[in-house]
């Protein structure tokens, strides 16, 4: 682990006192994000599986989300423009984590399919307090934190984030071999509720902050802040408010600029990456017959590695730029997929899941970077709303589509297709992007 940022996370007397409580709340948050990540998510379309979900209802699970998200991104946008950040991120962060609650009850309630149908409805109705928290965390996190300390504290997050998940990953796992079937799941689906309505809690404590940004104390160890810029000096427009401006009015010309080889590029990433998402728990659970443990430790090694090539990621951009990083990181990715198809061992499945980590961190810590870089300062939000659009695209079409071809090609073939795939779409952001 980044021991240094684990330390900062700590050293409190660094950061001025009026900062002390967002941070720490921001902490806690996404640590319990990450118990109900690594039990109640991690886990969700393994229960389904289990009881009998076939590939185009776990797709359906998959693509809830983005369905919504492209009906309701607008409207949530000017809603929270009428709401008060801080409450409106908290209430809508306590509805979305209610439906985990439901989870626990289901198998008292319904038959097994009655069970798959529940989790497809449940998952569409949280995905609509799901879209304005979505839209509306990243203005909350501008506020209640100084732009100096932004990167300070969103890594510190990543860190808690990847050490609460890899934990809470072997622990679910352990449980879930040790406890009968299905009432183990309930008792994973309990702990993520728990999480859930924890992390909400901390939620309710951050608070936008109403004083001008301090500088650092000369005593902490940082990197320099950049110099100031006069135009980043005046106050800015509500982010909320340019986000939703720039989605009800989508402007075509950004598609004659060059930014359209961007937006084709990340699609067809996101795409390959959101084709392959939900044939991997159906070939996991048929094909290679995994059991619960097996996951647990599978996803935990993924993420240990992740977190690891999160550290090395700023040495590799410096060296190659995020253009590079991101296009080789898209196109080993490939890896993941094609090893899987030919794994037939649980050795086999865990080293995978070591590499695929690694990779993953560098195409999705470079991704992000890699478009700002090609985005113009004073014209960010019409920009990004395109590719919100793209994502939110590629998760529907990837979701659906990818078990429709594993139905068609069976599961090993469909993944060697999303392997060459996800292939292409990085030698494509090399070439073109």
């Amino acid at each position: 682990m980044h021991l240094a940022m684990l330390t900062k996370l700590f050293r409190q007397t660094a950061v001025p006192v009026e900062y002390r409580s967002n941070f720490l709340h921001l902490y806690f948050d996404i640590g319990w994000f990450g118990v109900l990540s690594g039990s109640a998510i991690n886990f969700l379309n393994i229960y389904a599986i289990r009881i009998g979900a076939t590939g185009f209802q776990i797709g359906l699970i998959g693509a809830m989300s983005a369905v919504v998200s492209l009906f309701l991104a607008i409207p949530a946008g000017r809603w929270l423009q009428t709401q008060q950040i801080g409450k409106a991120i908290f209430w809508t962060a306590v509805f979305y984590r209610l439906g985990f609650l439901s989870f626990v009850f289901l198998p008292r309630l319904f038959d097994e399919q009655g069970q798959i149908w529940a989790i497809i409805a449940i998952t569409f109705l949280m995905a609509i307090p799901l879209t304005p928290l979505g839209v509306g965390f990243n203005a909350l996190f501008a506020e209640a934190v100084p732009s100096d300390y932004r990167a300070h504290v969103a890594g510190i997050r990543n860190v808690v984030l990847s050490t609460a998940f890899v934990a809470m990953s072997l622990i679910s796992g352990y449980l879930l071999e040790h406890i009968a079937f299905p009432v183990g799941y309930q008792v994973v689906f309990g702990i993520g509720f728990f999480g859930a309505a924890m992390s909400s809690l901390h939620l309710l404590f951050v608070k936008p902050l109403s004083t001008e940004p301090l500088t650092r104390s000369g005593n902490e160890a940082t990197d320099p802040a950049p110099p100031s810029n006069a135009a980043e000096d005046k106050p800015q427009p509500n982010p909320i408010k340019r986000m939703a401006s720039s989605l009800s009015t989508l402007r075509l010309d950004i598609w004659r600029t060059p930014f359209r080889n961007v937006l084709l590029g990340l699609f067809g990433y996101h795409l390959a990456q959101y084709l392959a998402l939900p044939v991997f728990p159906l070939y996991n659970v048929h094909i290679l017959k995994l059991n619960d443990n097996h996951i647990g430790v599978g996803t935990a090694l993924f993420y240990l590695t992740v977190l690891f090539g999160s550290t090395r990621l700023s040495r590799i951009v410096q060296r190659l730029g995020h253009k590079k990083v991101t296009g080789l990181g898209v196109a080993g990715m490939a890896l993941y997929p094609f090893l899987l198809a030919l794994s037939d061992q649980v050795w086999h499945y865990y080293f995978v899941s070591l590499l695929g980590g690694f990779i993953w961190a560098l195409a999705g810590g470079a991704f992000a970077n890699y478009m700002l870089e090609h985005i113009p300062p004073d014209d960010r939000p019409s920009h990004l709303a395109w590719y919100s659009i793209i994502l939110n695209m590629a998760v529907l079409i990837g979701s659906l589509g990818g078990p429709a071809i594993a139905g068609e090609m069976g599961l090993s073939g469909a993944l060697m297709l999303f392997a060459l795939l996800r292939l292409l779409s990085g030698l494509g952001i090399l070439k073109w992007g």
